[in-house]
Parts: C-alpha cells; sequence; structure tokens
C-alpha cells in the first residue's frame, strides 16, 4: 500500500511572516522537515476566493502579491516553484462532475507562498492551487474535498491556507503581543475540541455555533480552507496541532495536522 501523506491546514496570517522568522514559521520549517517529501503539493488558499472552481494550470506559476501597504522588500519575495498542467488536469478529473476551469493567470498567492517558503524553502516541489467557489456553503466544500482523497495516496501534499479565526476589524495592531479576544480563545477551543472528537458537523454548520463563531467567522474566506483539510481525514487518523497562537488579538494562527 502506497504511503499516505498527510494533510495540513496553516493558519498564515500576516504576509511578512514571509520574510520573518519567529515562533510560527520556525514550526512551519519543522513541519516540512519531518514530513516525507512531497511529488507535488495542491494549496486551498484563502486569497483565491471566486465564483467558481478553477486550477492553477501552468508550468511557472507567478508569484502574485495580492496586497497593499507593506514594506518594499516583501513585494520583491518570489517563490518560483514549477506548476503542472498534468497535475491540474488530475485534479480536475478528481473533482467530476462539477466543473473546474484551468487558469494561465493566477499563479501562487501568498496564502501559499508565504508558509511554502519556511515549509519548503528551496520552492522546487510543483504546485498548483485549487479556487474557493465564493457562490458554495461551507456543505459543499466540505463533500468537495473528500473527492481529492486519492492524491493522499500518489505522494501529494494537500494543504489549506487560512485562520481558524480571522477578524481583521478587530485586529490589534502594532502590539505584538496582544491579549487575544476572549471570543476567539472560546471559538479556537471549542473547534479543537471539536477536531479531536471527530465531531465535523458542527464546524460544516458554523453558522449555527453562536457569536463566537460569527465574531471569529465574519467571512468565510479563511476558514473554509480547514474544511477541505478535515474531509480529508480517514477514519481514526490522528489530529495534531503542530503550531499554535493568536496575533493581534484577533488572528488564529493554529495550525491543523492530520495523519
Amino acid at each position: 500500500m502506497a504511503e499516505l501523506m498527510p494533510v495540513v491546514f496553516f493558519g498564515h496570517g500576516n504576509p511578512m511572516n514571509a520574510l520573518a522568522q519567529n515562533a510560527y514559521t520556525e514550526a512551519w520549517s519543522a513541519i516540512g522537515k519531518e514530513m516525507p517529501r512531497p511529488k507535488a503539493i495542491l494549496s486551498i488558499s484563502a486569497h483565491w476566493y471566486i465564483p467558481e472552481i478553477a486550477v492553477t494550470a501552468m508550468q511557472s506559476p507567478p508569484t502574485i502579491h495580492d496586497f497593499g501597504g507593506f514594506p518594499r522588500d516583501l513585494y520583491q519575495v518570489s517563490y518560483p516553484a514549477p506548476g503542472s498542467t498534468a497535475f491540474a488536469s488530475r485534479v480536475e478529473t478528481l473533482l467530476a462532475p462539477a466543473s473546474v476551469r484551468q487558469d494561465q493567470e493566477w499563479g501562487l498567492d501568498h496564502g501559499t507562498w508565504s508558509v511554502l517558503c519556511h515549509v519548503f524553502p528551496q520552492a522546487d516541489i510543483p504546485i498548483v492551487q485549487l479556487s474557493i467557489n465564493r457562490d458554495q456553503p461551507a456543505s459543499f466544500h466540505y463533500e468537495l474535498g473528500k473527492l481529492l482523497s486519492p492524491l493522499r495516496e500518489e505522494g501529494v501534499l494537500i494543504i489549506g491556507s487560512g485562520n481558524l479565526v480571522h477578524n481583521l476589524r478587530t485586529y490589534i495592531w502594532g502590539e505584538e503581543l496582544a491579549q487575544p479576544y476572549d471570543w476567539a480563545v472560546r471559538f479556537e477551543k471549542q473547534a479543537r475540541e471539536l477536531m479531536n472528537a471527530g465531531d465535523f458537523t458542527k464546524l460544516i454548520n458554523y453558522e449555527s455555533m453562536g457569536s463566537d463563531a460569527m465574531q471569529s467567522i465574519p467571512t468565510p474566506d479563511h476558514y473554509l480552507p480547514l474544511l477541505y483539510i478535515l474531509a480529508l481525514r480517514r477514519e481514526n487518523e490522528p489530529i495534531s496541532f503542530p503550531v499554535e497562537g493568536v496575533d493581534g488579538g484577533s488572528i488564529s494562527m493554529l495550525a491543523v495536522s492530520i495523519g
């Protein structure tokens, strides 16, 4: 039987983490060193949130600096990992009968490269990004994630990149050691308990989880990548949290590793 690749959800936080050396980036680096080397990577990033399903289908995906107001050094970061049209087609086949567009324009956004530049700094593993269809409910994304399961037996690392708690309206700028909001702590604790119990139903139906969830997930873009990763868990597979912390009071940096 082929070795089963792990799947990982990364809380990516501030894109400046691409240039930083801190507890988060050191933990990301350790994750890359400890896992088997992937043949390819499929990334589901919060920052490709469009009204359709698409995959990057070019041999040399560009590094996209999809943000504003940051230091010049960040805009000069390049993560020149190759793409793979064959792998893009494989993803399209697995997701049938859903309609998947092969995209020639997007590339790798900071949800992908700001993390992977620490996990795999050599940028020598082929990467394909999968968009998040913003017109579909959370349950759709969870079920779509299940269809990607065969990739785990094909040497593919599947990652989700977003944040379990992501509320920029309440973010405390300029305070490196800002205390997390009580609602952020409570929701993360509840989510972790549900994940450890293998009870994903409430997490899929997060909109019914009360005010803590609504403050933690004011928009679904950063949360939905987690559901793809949870959907890929096999029976009795261990779940761990190799990265922890809350940035600016309202951005959870939690990583979720399965396998």
